[in-house]
């Protein structure tokens, strides 16, 4: 018999020990170039034959050993040194594995849909603003990515193919433009190696990055029993399976997300979806509460009002998930473009989260303003307090536009706005077709034009008091 018909013998049978003769074997991920966290116990995994003594070896100095168990797997823990290298790491088993050129920095796993995979160069008719001088100028070994190749299972899988790749004019231009311009902004404060995981898919639907048991607790999911004829990245769990699940306890600092316009129609779930994926993401790699950074969806004007139900479900994740942090990005919409052109912008302002909670750079603002609550109610006039607005509120000289109030029945007319001067943070909203106002919006709309910033130049998020 042969080796082919012994492996498609274990395959049909659903076993995943190897055939005898197996040697030691990595996920792709674990390959040259690769880049892991830093100051850390970086988990290491692989396949051999069962029970195979394992020994890891890093050139820094560092060792580590384990058993594989009866199915061939085995996995260890590798301390890793301060930012450097490159280093090698040797994996002695069945056979020898030689990893060179490795990095020890910042890790970060970037995942969503198409404004998360749009690349540096843009899509056909879609620029991205200043792609040419950023490809021209991106030469730098110390930033990496690992583009991971599409993929959908009905079964989770362990590996995710790609190959780690260095900034350069050659490679920068497929890299996700938004992950990009994160990593040259971390990397130039910071000044180490960062490692981009990017895992995205145009199009997915929340509910296909989840695991099944996730989603279990949401009756209105439907969990595939087998794959679709097309749409596998609006299925429920294929994408989680086949692109997020092989990463699974990969040492990182945190995940980047940028998603939400494909669940726009049901927007009134995607608060307690996103908390439960957020939740079960951190349990599952088993680091802790690990920061997770997303990218409020820009407006844009087709559809019904559900967009801006989406943004406000995306601003009530970050106020009720701990270590979360969100980007504004109501000042950059394309009012006929989903894919606002901007992608700079939006990586330096996830960039400025993680470097003022994560890296410790103090004296910057990370956040826009964010509606606190009413503080005062008087002579027709609705008195507001934001967050995120210290050094208090601006319009740098363009009306303040996009504020609706309304009374006891609930009905929202357009209202003026004023930044109260002695107050930081603090404006009045009134209008005079609603004498007695008790709740207040702003830049609820499919499509709106951001008015409201603090003195850093970062935009208020929409907001309504409202449930409605």
């Amino acid at each position: 018999m042969n080796l082919r018909i012994i492996v498609g013998a274990f395959l049909l049978c659903g076993v995943l020990v190897m055939p005898a003769m197996a040697q030691t074997s990595l996920p792709d991920f674990f390959s040259d170039g690769m880049v892991l966290q830093q100051q850390t116990d970086a988990p290491i995994w692989g396949m051999d034959k069962p029970f195979a003594k394992v020994k890891v070896k890093a050139s820094w100095g560092k060792k580590a050993s384990t058993t594989a168990d009866a199915r061939g797997r085995w996995k260890l823990s590798l301390p890793t040194p301060a930012p450097g290298g490159p280093y090698t790491v040797t994996i002695v088993a069945g056979n020898t594995i030689e990893l060179k050129d490795v990095l020890i920095g910042e890790v970060w796993l970037c995942s969503g849909q198409s404004n998360m995979q749009m690349p540096v160069k843009g899509n056909a008719n879609q620029p991205v603003i200043g792609s040419n001088e950023a490809i021209l100028n991106s030469s730098n070994p110390k930033i990496r990515f690992y583009n991971t190749a599409r993929a959908y299972s009905l079964q989770p899988q362990y590996n995710a193919k790609g190959e780690w790749k260095a900034a350069n004019p050659d490679n920068t231009p497929r890299f996700s433009a938004t992950a990009y311009f994160f990593a040259r902004k971390i990397n130039s404060v910071l000044n180490v190696p960062v490692g981009i995981i990017h895992s995205s898919w145009g199009a997915s639907t929340i509910e296909s990055w989840m695991d099944s048991v996730t989603l279990s607790a949401f009756p209105q999911v439907t969990i595939p029993a087998q794959l679709p004829e097309k749409n596998p990245n609006q299925t429920p769990m294929l994408l989680y399976n086949g692109m997020i699940h092989p990463y699974v306890g990969y040492g990182m600092k945190g995940v980047l997300w940028y998603q939400g316009e494909s669940n726009r129609e049901n927007a009134k779930d995607y608060t307690a979806l996103f908390t439960a994926m957020i939740g079960a993401w951190r349990q599952q790699w088993q680091q802790g509460d690990f920061p997770f950074y997303f990218v409020q969806i820009a407006p844009f004007e087709p559809g019904t009002v559900n967009a801006a139900y989406l943004r406000q479900a995306q601003l009530r994740t970050m106020q009720q998930v701990k270590n979360t942090g969100m980007v504004v990005t109501l000042d950059i919409g394309e009012k006929n473009m989903i894919h606002p052109a901007e992608k700079e912008t939006v990586g330096v302002r996830l960039a400025y989260w993680a470097l003022a909670k994560n890296y410790g750079i103090n004296n910057i603002a990370f956040s826009g303003p964010v509606f606190k609550e009413i503080v005062n109610k008087a002579n027709g006039k609705l008195l507001l307090q934001f967050d995120y607005a210290e050094n208090g509120l601006a319009s740098f000289g363009k009306p303040l536009q996009g504020f609706e109030v309304a009374g006891d029945d609930g009905q929202f007319y357009p209202a003026k706005a004023q930044i109260v001067a002695d107050k930081p943070g603090q404006l009045t909203v009134w209008s005079e077709q609603v004498p007695n106002p008790v709740q207040v919006r702003y830049a609820f709309t499919n499509w709106a034009e951001a008015s409201l910033f603090n003195t850093a130049g970062l935009p208020a998020s929409s907001f309504t008091t409202s449930d409605r």
